[in-house]
Order: C-alpha cells, then sequence, then structure tokens
C-alpha cells in the first residue's frame, strides 16, 4: 500500500539532520520562513545558499555536497527547473526525504526523484502550516 501523504509528512519531521534549499536572507521570503521555522521547533538545519555565508546566524553552504554533515531530509524553495538540478543533488548526497515547498516542484523533478528512491512531499501542504510557523 503506498504511503499516505501524512506518512510522509511523519517520516520526513523525525528524519533530520535538516537542509533548507534555496534559504534566503531576506526574512520576507519562503527560503527564511522555512529555515526559523525548523529553529523555532529545536532541529538541527543547514542553509543551502551559494551566494551567502550565512543565514539566520548558521553558516552556509553553496550545495548539499559542501555540507560536513549527511542530512536525511531537505526543503526546497527553488524554482521549478533549479529543482530539477537539487534532486540530482540530493540523491548524490544520499538525502532520503525531499519537500518540494508549494512553488517549487515540477512534475520532472518529483518523477526523478521518485525514480531515485527518495520520499516526496509535493503538491501539497507547506511546512510552515505542518509545523506551525511563528513570525518572529
Amino acid at each position: 500500500m503506498p504511503e499516505s501523504s501524512t506518512d510522509r509528512i511523519q517520516s520526513f519531521l523525525a528524519s533530520g539532520p535538516f537542509a533548507v534549499v534555496g534559504a534566503s536572507t531576506d526574512r520576507s521570503k519562503y527560503g527564511n520562513k522555512v529555515l526559523r521555522c525548523y529553529q523555532q521547533h529545536g532541529h538541527e538545519v543547514h542553509p543551502i545558499n551559494p551566494k551567502a555565508s550565512e543565514v539566520e546566524g548558521l553558516k552556509a553552504y553553496p550545495s548539499l555536497a559542501a555540507l560536513p554533515v549527511k542530512v536525511k531530509a531537505i526543503s526546497v524553495i527553488t524554482p521549478p527547473a533549479a529543482t530539477e538540478q537539487v534532486v540530482r543533488e540530493a540523491a548524490a548526497a544520499g538525502v532520503a526525504h525531499i519537500w518540494m515547498q508549494p512553488g517549487a516542484e515540477s512534475d520532472a523533478a518529483i518523477r526523478t526523484a521518485e525514480s531515485l528512491g527518495m520520499s516526496v512531499i509535493a503538491g501539497g501542504p507547506c511546512l510552515l502550516v505542518v509545523m506551525g510557523y511563528r513570525e518572529s
């Protein structure tokens, strides 16, 4: 029986450490809010942003491959065409869970991630809603 969306979300949230691909230094952008949401809930999280050295007090990394730790789950807040490349990088880095935030997903990225054996959350709720983000 296929895993339900709720099951995938529970598995995702239980699987840290996490990375946010598309983490932003701009506090009004979702790439920043998702990172802060992980921080608000006490999760180990690593920002991925090739143009920033730091996001919300955390050292930022240019790619998943550059991370000093292995992350099991990533949130993706990138344009759909970039998400397709992120999926390939995630597979190479051993990521098991990928949550494509609304607006980041594409059919090709979803198909590729599933074919590479990743648990995919896409086309559904935003992590901010599921985890309960509060603006700070």
